[in-house]
């Protein structure tokens, strides 16, 4: 008999993409679907129209007004996820990159349940291996936006491994099955803005992340962008009268749509033709995939250097090859992709359903979140587990009748709940975070507590000392690495928190101790505290995305929020 004391919610998994979004849940069989949404497709362009100051399109629509009204339309908005200064403009008001992608979550969750996947109150939001501690708590502040409880934020390759361990059907490898296989796989993820490389040992029910690198500026759309420049240049050759399309923002949002289909079409074909009109001009231009090929190899190239420094940082952790090559994101399409991995690297990539297996992945960890909750408050509430406590501190016989009653309120077999449970995710952070601290010899330095590619979670406390004697306060500054290697100059690092601890009493020498501690859990969140040991004073930083604004903004934006109504186009 199933308990009342068991409610269940399931989960859904959000794949919030640069230029496509999608979102997915687990079906009566235990298998992660798609849902799709009013304009028939699965995944939707993650693209906002502000049609006026109380309504906005999402998705297709929005996507092809954009060449009409450019001046209302945001894109890519994901790549200013974290960035503190960044607005939109639309008919007088401002727009935070959280507030847009709200708007993105929002019209996914309504898709959803017009597809029949029942209302979305709890979600996984997906994020690139490489986001920072900002970025990805401006992804948690978008779902907040939204009106969703978000149960974790998950690395898109980690979804993507996922995804990829739980279709396997020929028995080769499994994640959630016994028997000591292993498999290494290298994830190369290339989306419309994002790229990441990771790598990503697969075991008995283990998922292991030991490197990862990437770029949140890189991907399709840079593609997109090299195309339309080279086509205005040919626009400009064979209508010397004519305006050039990049000098009007209308021109411009053509040729960039314009781009993006030939690129499509030149991943099937060797050219294609790309009809431009413009300024009372119009020229047919023909593009050869050599030439897209030529003049994007740069951009192919910084894939290749980020995809070996991956590569170099696993085999430090002893990894000295890769079983498979799992090619992610809609542009890892291209055939120059393949190709260029083969020559480079002597890898065979394999294309694994590369627009929609991060959503998958992500509604199969939202799954296993929520049974592992389930199954904890059911122990807790009969008191058979310590509120707080791990399920590994269950008695085994309690945990076996939790998880029949868990199974029997999700309508699926027992082994498939326990599966879910025993399976382990471990990742790694993309940077690496430290303080600022005055140096015997250079001065003020960066000094690293936490080390790209480091495991989590992690907790780590390192011991500082006043600078003086009767040092009546403490500046404590949070920075996080930038670029590949970890430097010591300040100017390197991005300053993430700043905070003092106030008011300390007289009488304490120099160099008393300061503690500082860094933790980080599965969802690479930093929380920092400072305690001063003498005096017994602590410090609590919450370290705030450039997205979380004041309260007055996020009343204003949630004020805002509540009064756009989107609108089908």
């Amino acid at each position: 008999m199933v308990t009342a004391t068991i409610a269940t919610m399931g989960v859904f998994g959000i794949d919030l993409g640069t230029t496509n979004s999608a979102i997915a849940r687990i079906d009566a069989d235990g298998r992660p679907e798609i849902l799709i949404g009013m304009n028939g497709e699965q995944t939707v362009p993650s693209v906002v129209l502000f049609a006026s100051a109380t309504d906005h399109v999402v998705g297709e629509g929005a996507r092809r007004q954009s060449r009409l009204d450019p001046e209302h339309v945001c894109t890519l908005v994901k790549r200013r996820m974290g960035d503190a200064d960044w607005r939109f403009m639309a008919h007088g008001q401002s727009w935070s990159a959280p507030a847009v992608s709200s708007l993105i979550l929002k019209s996914l969750a309504a898709d959803a349940e017009f597809g029949g996947g029942g209302a979305v109150q709890r979600v996984v939001i997906t994020v690139p291996a490489y986001f920072g501690d900002e970025e990805r708590r401006a992804t948690i502040q978008a779902g907040t936006y939204a009106g969703f409880d978000v149960a974790g934020v998950l690395s898109e390759p980690i979804a993507a491994a996922l995804s990829y361990g739980f279709g396997r059907l020929d028995g080769s490898i499994d994640i959630g099955k016994g028997g000591g296989l292993r498999e290494t796989v290298l994830v190369y993820d290339l989306g419309g803005g994002t790229f990441d490389a990771t790598v990503i040992e697969l075991s008995d029910r283990r998922i292991a992340v030991l490197a990862v690198e990437g770029d949140h500026q890189l991907g399709g759309a840079d593609w997109d962008e090299r195309i339309a420049l080279h086509l205005s240049q040919q626009f400009c050759e064979a209508n010397p009268d004519a305006e050039d399309p990049l000098d009007d923002s209308a021109g411009s949002q053509m040729l960039v749509l314009a781009a993006e289909r030939a690129k499509r079409e030149l991943g099937e074909a060797d050219s294609t033709d790309v009809v431009i009109s413009h300024d009372g001009a119009r020229a047919v231009l023909t593009l050869t995939r050599s030439e897209m090929e030529a003049m994007t190899a740069s951009l192919m190239r910084r894939t290749i250097d980020l995809t070996k420094a991956c590569l170099a940082a696993a085999e430090q952790r002893g990894v000295h090859r890769v079983d498979r090559v799992l090619l992610v994101g809609g542009s890892s399409r291209m055939p120059m992709v393949a190709r260029e991995l083969k020559q480079e690297l002597g890898l065979t990539g394999e294309l694994r359903d590369p627009d929609l297996s991060v959503a998958r992945g992500a509604a199969l960890y939202g799954e296993k979140l929520e049974m592992e909750r389930l199954v904890i408050a059911d122990l807790v509430t009969r008191g058979r587990l310590r509120d707080g406590a791990d399920l590994h501190d269950a008695d085994p016989r309690d945990l076996e009748q939790s998880l029949d009653r868990v199974a029997a309120s999700f309508g699926q077999p027992v082994s498939l709940v326990r599966r879910m449970l025993e399976i382990q995710v471990d990742t790694v952070v993309s940077r690496g975070f430290g303080v600022l601290a005055l140096d015997t010899y250079n001065g003020l330095a960066a000094s690293w507590l936490v080390h790209r590619n480091q495991t989590l979670p992690i907790r780590v406390r390192r011991s500082y000392g006043t600078v003086r004697a009767d040092q009546d306060q403490i500046e404590l500054t949070i920075i996080e690495q930038q670029g590949q290697a970890a430097s010591t100059r300040p100017e390197d690092t991005k300053v993430l928190v700043e905070g003092r601890i106030r008011d300390i009493p007289a009488g304490y020498p120099a160099g008393s101790e300061v503690q500082v501690t860094f933790e980080m859990g599965f969802d690479g969140v930093l929380h920092v505290t400072a305690y001063h040991v003498d005096a017994r004073m602590p410090l609590a930083l919450s370290v705030q995305t450039g997205a979380t604004l004041s309260q007055a903004d996020v009343a204003r934006e949630l004020d805002q929020l509540q009064r756009t109504r989107r609108r089908a186009v």
